[in-house]
């Protein structure tokens, strides 16, 4: 008689990956309040907008690692954290453009990108999965830095440095965009070859 093959129970929803994905979202409308009160004049709400900004976005570094190393990958976490990425740069960059502190082109354009990439991944789903690339992160990265930048209370003289970052993050957001794009119809191609 042959022993039937061990199956692996799925993880809990309640883990430490999937509450900082949470946290991360419960700090988005604290990052928009301390940015926007005051119209963006104070320098302790600045502060403060900023540590929750930095704080958000640690949680996005540690949380996949987390989830992956430890085996906690849950459906909740596929669908939530994906959300909470978006949320937590929308409001930064949506935040910013309304004190006028960064041009609204930036914004739509980083936006919309994120959007259409997020379309892209659902349209090839069920073909297989477009991974995140080096480029992809390095957009994070560029576009994290930039915005904390830009949320703290800089004097205007260091403001260019800001500018240069975010200019770096535009280019690769529209570089990476179009590689996602180009793999997914290269996904698409072999999908529709081995057909039957």
């Amino acid at each position: 008689m042959s022993a039937r093959p061990r199956t692996t129970p799925a993880p809990s929803n309640w883990n430490i990956a999937n509450a900082l994905t949470a946290l991360r979202l419960v700090l988005v409308p604290f990052l928009g309040w301390s940015l926007l009160a005051d119209d963006g004049e104070s320098t302790g709400l600045r502060i403060l907008a900023l540590a929750v900004f930095l704080v958000a976005a640690i949680t996005d570094r540690f949380d996949g690692e987390l989830a992956r190393n430890r085996g906690l990958v849950t459906d909740f976490g596929k669908l939530v954290d994906p959300i909470a990425d978006k949320a937590l740069m929308g409001m930064a960059f949506v935040g910013l453009s309304i004190l006028g502190e960064l041009w609204w082109w930036v914004t739509i354009l980083v936006l919309a990108r994120e959007v259409g990439i997020t379309a892209l991944r659902f349209w090839v789903i069920r073909h297989g999965v477009i991974a995140a690339s080096p480029g992809g992160k390095l957009k994070t990265v560029l576009q994290v830095v930039a915005l904390a930048l830009y949320i703290a209370p800089l004097p205007a003289e260091l403001l260019i440095v800001a500018h240069v970052i975010m200019t770096a993050a535009v280019l690769v957001t529209l570089v990476t965009g179009v590689d996602y794009v180009a793999r997914a119809l290269v996904l698409r191609r072999k999908a529709a070859t081995h057909r039957p």
